[in-house]
């Protein structure tokens, strides 16, 4: 393991803790470290060698000669290594997957790599969460967690490499399966049933051994909001099902899946009617307000990411969960892990990261002079005004433990992998530090407009799908004025509304909205955005039906007037394609006089990464 990466017994609490005051007390120190590791292993790559005259490099060389990047710079070398190249076009080391990243370009995912040494990387990054939520929640070893885990299909490339999600990856990897006992690790969840790729099965099965184990659940939880609030939604659909089969001491014939079956059989062994009694009158109540409490009485919190996109979750998340705290533990991506959040019982509105120093090189591009509510979206009308968010010139990028508290920034890495000086995407603001360590929190996603899961839609993949799908109304001679959209998270599972105004191409032409035309643009918009988007909707059924929602004419002249009220120029005023002030959502939706509704699932199937 690389030397970078201390080892030490996750059970020791103390041990752990002593490890997060180093790395974070010798930040500095260590990311020279990093960066100094990471180009003596690949100085000689195909890549850097472009940059890195006669393969000299140090820090400032680095800063002064390699660019900084989006993934289109560096897709043509990542492309050569799942067509089968040697690794050495970017990485020393063998290249022993392709992460498929949620974000994506021109509908693909896109592909990250990783070696065998990042899997180690990764490991060590779970396991510094242990120490952390042992400090701040007393008797974690008393108990297990109901960790809702699910995998995705993998895609093989042309070369024969595979290349699938990055938690696919980990739950799939000997680090995982052969996971050394420590309190953190124990779930309600067999592997064999995290591991069935039937979403719909591995789900019940992980439901029902959570709830015949419910008196011993400490802690539940999933990677992200959304799929914790489906798994709600999953079992209020299912509970009778559940109910019979620990009533009975048997799994329904639908579960075919014979890992899952023997997992769950092993748990199940006996009829338990009176826990059969006791789950199904919770889930009979009047009200399923508290019903996660009330199901597993012992759990002290909910785990689950609420940053980002991620928190429109948190009111419904607090309705279901019955007052248990909600813990946001960490920040990753695909390309690369980040940082921990060392204070895991903070309100989820001031949840702050804290990035280790040995997760890679960290350099930040400053966003310009915005206040919070212009950047975050909190209580704007215009959403994003642009892909670039003002970033100012690159010559003024910093290092990590250089950045200002209240300042924005773009993350830039540098990792062990083979990126270099990679815009990740992500808009952080800081705000304190841990030691000589910044503390960051997630504000958004560059260019992102629209997200319910694992989805990103760009105000340009917007538009593109929007003017196909206007296309349609030729026929019936109603053009579209304006439209604007917000991703609704009411209900479960959340779904995107576009707010259209029509209106007839010539003035005696009638007003009539025909609702198959109507059904058919909502349908054409879901076939015109990305991949992953169209994934969640057909495959994981993660996102509901697009909504298409007609207002009446002049409704938009009312959006402007109330967001010049709330502090908008007139004169630089331009149509939110995305709104997220509740008071904007409310203006549209009083003036809604027909609402349509996709009737089928967009068009899609698992996509090959290969050249042809």
């Amino acid at each position: 393991m690389q030397k970078t990466i201390p080892s030490y017994d996750p059970n020791d609490t103390d041990a752990g803790l002593k490890i997060l005051e180093d790395l974070t007390a010798n930040a500095e120190q260590i990311q020279q470290q990093v960066l100094h590791e990471i180009l003596s292993q690949n100085s000689g790559t195909e890549y850097l060698k472009a940059f890195l005259v006669d393969g000299r490099f140090s820090r400032q060389i680095f800063k002064n000669k390699v660019p900084v990047v989006n993934y289109e710079d560096i897709k043509p070398f990542i492309q050569r290594i799942a067509d089968g190249q040697s690794p050495d076009v970017i990485s020393s080391q063998p290249i022993t997957e392709l992460l498929t990243s949620s974000g994506t370009s021109e509908g693909q995912p896109k592909l990250m790599p990783s070696t065998a040494q990042e899997l180690d990387r990764k490991t060590f990054f779970y396991n510094m969460l242990v120490p952390v939520m042992n400090k701040y929640v007393e008797g974690l070893d008393e108990g297990k967690g109901m960790y809702l885990l699910f995998i995705k299909p993998e895609i093989k490339t042309s070369s024969g490499l595979m290349a699938r999600p990055v938690l696919t990856s980990y739950y799939k990897s000997q680090n995982f399966r052969n996971r050394p006992y420590n309190k953190y690790n124990i779930y309600t969840s067999p592997d064999d049933t995290i591991l069935c790729l039937d979403s719909k099965q591995s789900m019940y099965c992980q439901l029902l051994c959570g709830l015949i184990q419910r008196h011993e659940v400490l802690r539940v939880g999933a990677v992200f909001a959304s799929a914790f609030l489906r798994a709600v939604k999953f079992l209020e659909d299912h509970f009778k099902e559940l109910c019979s089969d620990i009533r009975t001491g048997s799994v329904c014939d639908w579960i075919t899946d014979s890992g899952c079956r023997k997992a769950v059989m092993a748990i199940l062994k006996d009829p338990s009617p009176e826990l059969a009694d006791e789950i199904e009158r919770e889930c009979k109540g009047e009200s399923w307000e508290g019903i996660v409490k009330r199901l597993w009485p012992r759990a002290k919190y909910v785990e689950v990411i609420v940053t980002g996109s991620m928190a429109q979750y948190i009111p419904t998340l607090e309705f279901y969960s019955g007052g248990l705290p909600l813990v946001s533990t960490m920040y990753a991506s695909s390309e690369c892990y980040f940082g921990i959040n060392l204070n895991p019982n903070c309100d989820p509105s001031d949840v702050s990261y804290t990035l280790l120093p040995n997760m890679a090189y960290f350099e930040f591009l400053p966003v310009a002079d915005k206040s919070h509510d212009e950047i975050s979206g909190g209580s704007q009308c215009n959403g994003v005004e642009n892909g670039d968010h003002n970033l100012e010139s690159k010559d003024q990028i910093v290092d990590l433990v250089d950045v200002q508290i209240g300042q924005y920034y773009e993350l830039v890495i540098t990792t062990f992998t083979g990126l270099y000086r990679y815009r990740v995407g992500d808009i952080l603001m800081v705000t304190g530090f841990h030691n000589k360590a910044p503390q960051f929190r997630f504000v958004q996603r560059r260019n992102v407009v629209l997200s319910i899961d694992t989805d990103k839609t760009s105000e340009e993949d917007l538009l593109k799908a929007v003017t196909q799908a206007k296309q349609l109304l030729q026929p019936s001679n109603l053009l579209l004025m304006e439209y604007t959209s917000y991703a609704d998270t009411s209900s479960i599972p959340g779904h995107y509304v576009l707010f259209w105004e029509l209106k007839p191409r010539y003035n005696d032409d009638p007003f009539e909205l025909k609702t198959p035309t109507m059904e058919e643009c909502c349908s054409e918009v879901e076939d015109c955005l990305d991949y992953v988007y169209r994934r969640c909707r057909n495959k994981d059924r993660s996102i509901g039906a697009l909504e298409i929602r007609v207002v009446r004419m002049g409704t938009f002249d009312v959006l402007m007037d109330h967001c010049v009220s709330q502090g908008s120029s007139v004169n630089q005023y331009k149509t939110p394609r995305c709104v997220k002030s509740q008071g904007a959502i409310e203006i549209l939706d009083t003036r809604v006089i027909g609402r349509f509704f996709s009737s089928r699932l967009p068009k899609w199937e698992p996509l090959g990464l290969d050249s042809n």
